[in-house]
């Protein structure tokens, strides 16, 4: 990968916000944005429960990204030609088939000397119960969640990506590991920033902040249409830092791309899924966001300074997902005048259809899409009726068979029910299983990462 001339700042890249996340931005970073590095962050709350629930029912399933291969096509060729290296947690629950993967792709592309690692050690499912503190969203014992446990996986920093990068990789994969971490690791590794300087890691862990959601810090999540906007809102960029050794740093896109990045959009971001600006823990340091100077020194570009930082934790944090039984979900609707009081009659069928049937469920709910759905008895009452409506039946129960019964009872609307009932052909699947979220701390010391290359 190329050399990088000490005086000049540290381009990172953003490369994707979540596992769905669009793909041509990222190339456009690739292919234009003249980066050092591309981070991609692809893993939400709930990524390595579902993928360890999808991987019980398939083994065939690799444990990785399911876009991991249409992302490293579409980049790779430029990383390869700019020489950027690439940092992801694209690896989910097998960061190292993952590498074999991304191995396969490089030889195709004729490139089968770059150097890949796979960082793993998060993955703690088997020792969680012997590890765990109390339930941080209850604070009742570890022992008293209930079901089933699929998954166990330690947040852990950037130390181990660090490591991979002295070892010589130009493309890191990891499992869990905290978002900002992600695009902490190259500023600790190209300036020689040591764990405990805890002020540069701070200010490194809120540019890591401010990239890791992508669009968001561009424009996305920000639009409002009349109060904030913004040009070209299909064609957002994703950010780039440009970061200096002591942690300034100046967020900024490419040119000629959607979006906008102002003091604005920024500050947004920076409090995005911020419970404490002033104490934002992660693996690497404990962030202070309220002393950060934010400025805007020109056209798309942003100055970021002072972000402060204290001593990390002894503990880390821990997602742990559990089986919690099924959802049961279906739509139907109504349209033209008398279309609320139609709905309103639905309703009231299928709560006695559920009493009939004897449905057993944790919850149910009957809302009407774009009346009241959202903010329920706070939503102001409509001007005039609504001319169209559709009805939404879910139900949380123990059992597949007691979730499969809210399908059941929806097709029978469609010709037991009322007149000018607009049912959907029943999809395939309406009953989906759920993973319970829950989280709590373990000793760091208990967990150790593991770095192998390929």
């Amino acid at each position: 990968m190329r050399e990088r001339n000490p005086g000049t700042p540290l381009r990172i890249g953003a490369g994707s916000a979540w596992w769905g996340d669009r793909i041509s931005p990222a190339e456009a970073n690739a292919a234009r944005g003249d980066l050092d590095y591309l981070c991609f962050e692809t893993m939400a709350e709930a990524t390595i429960s579902t993928a360890q629930v999808r991987k019980l029912r398939d083994p065939s399933f690799a444990g990785y990204d399911t876009y991991l291969e249409d992302r490293f096509r579409a980049v790779l060729p430029h990383c390869l030609r700019n020489g950027t290296r690439i940092i992801s947690n694209q690896g989910w629950i097998d960061p190292v088939a993952a590498a074999h993967k991304t191995k396969q792709i490089l030889v195709e592309l004729g490139a089968p000397n770059v150097r890949v690692a796979a960082v793993t050690g998060s993955l703690i499912t088997d020792i969680i119960a012997d590890l765990a503190g109390a339930v941080l969203e209850t604070g009742a014992p570890f022992a008293a969640i209930e079901g089933e446990i699929v998954s166990a996986e330690a947040y852990l920093g950037a130390e181990a990506i660090v490591e991979a990068l002295k070892g010589g990789a130009d493309i890191v994969l990891t499992g869990r590991v905290a978002d900002p971490s992600l695009f902490l690791a190259p500023m600790m590794f190209e300036f020689g920033w040591r764990p405990d300087e805890y002020d540069k890691l701070g200010q490194g862990t809120g540019i890591g902040h401010l990239l890791e959601c992508g669009a968001q810090a561009t424009g996305g999540y920000f639009v409002d249409p009349g109060y904030k906007d913004v040009p070209d809102p299909w064609d957002f960029a994703f950010p780039i830092a440009e970061v200096r050794a002591n942690g300034d740093a100046v967020i900024s896109k490419l040119p000629n791309t959607g979006g906008r990045i102002n003091r604005h959009t920024v500050l947004e971001q920076m409090f995005y899924e911020i419970h404490d600006p002033e104490r934002y823990i992660t693996p690497d340091v404990v962030a202070d966001f309220t002393t950060a100077t934010i400025e805007e020194i020109g056209p798309d570009r942003v100055s970021v300074r002072g972000i402060g930082g204290w001593p990390r934790t002894s503990t880390l944090k821990v997602s742990i997902g559990v089986r919690d039984g099924f959802v049961g979900e279906d739509t139907f609707y109504y349209a033209g005048p008398n279309s609320l009081a139609k709905a309103r009659l639905a309703r009231r069928i299928l709560e006695k259809r559920f009493e009939i049937v004897g449905l057993v469920a944790n919850e149910l709910r009957i809302d009407f899409l774009g009346l009241d759905a959202i903010h329920g008895a706070m939503t102001p009452r409509p001007a005039a009726p609504p001319y169209e409506l559709a009805v939404r039946v879910a139900a949380r129960a123990r059992t597949r068979a007691e979730a499969e019964k809210i399908g059941r009872e929806v097709d029978g609307m469609a010709v037991s029910g009322l007149a000018s009932t607009g049912k959907r052909v029943p999809q395939a699947e309406r009953v989906r299983e759920i993973i319970g979220v829950w989280s709590t701390l373990v000793d760091r010391d208990a967990v150790s990462a593991k770095v192998s290359y390929f």
